[in-house]
């Protein structure tokens, strides 16, 4: 299975699932900073982190989805519905959190919300190894360094399937 999107050859839903990980992982770390005593503002940094994540997590299942319309039915299907699940999830816990949190003045979590955040993350932890599956199994070309000096044509590119043309399902 190829991905339709694609920038340099590499499929995009991968790298831009890196994005809502790290910065829910941020997040986490601001609340954690302001739940042991910190500052007040790095409770609103971390909801504002959060809500950043959620943004990224947004864009990320949208190419997901568009990923998973060519899969076809088995062992790789499965594993890629559970991985947009678990994606889901963890973005859910998070907007959880953030809908409690987006009333209070300072925006900082309480100790419970840092607990779901963390749960959250755990959770992120079985979507990162389904994902590392994943570009096992779609991905069986080598690595290297090498092949970035490579590179040339366009930088980004949709593939589309044979005999479908504009207009046409």
């Amino acid at each position: 299975m190829e991905s339709r999107l694609r920038v340099q050859g590499h499929p995009i839903q991968p790298m831009l699932v890196t994005f809502p990980y790290g910065l829910f992982a941020c997040a986490t770390l601001f609340d954690l900073a302001h739940v042991v005593g910190g500052p007040a503002f790095l409770g609103e940094v971390g909801y504002w982190t959060a809500i950043a994540a959620l943004v990224a997590a947004g864009l990320a299942a949208v190419a997901g989805m568009i990923d998973l319309w060519d899969v076809r039915a088995g062992r790789t299907r499965r594993t890629a519905v559970t991985f947009n699940l678990v994606n889901t999830a963890v973005a859910g816990l998070f907007l959880i959190s953030c809908l409690i949190r987006a009333d209070s003045p300072q925006r900082g979590a309480s100790g419970v919300l840092l607990v779901v955040e963390l749960l959250a993350l755990a959770v992120g932890g079985v979507g990162v190894a389904l994902g590392a599956r994943l570009m096992r199994q779609f991905d069986r070309r080598e690595p290297s360094v090498g092949a970035l000096r490579d590179l040339t044509g366009p930088t980004t590119e949709i593939i589309r399937r044979p005999g479908l043309t504009r207009g046409r399902a």
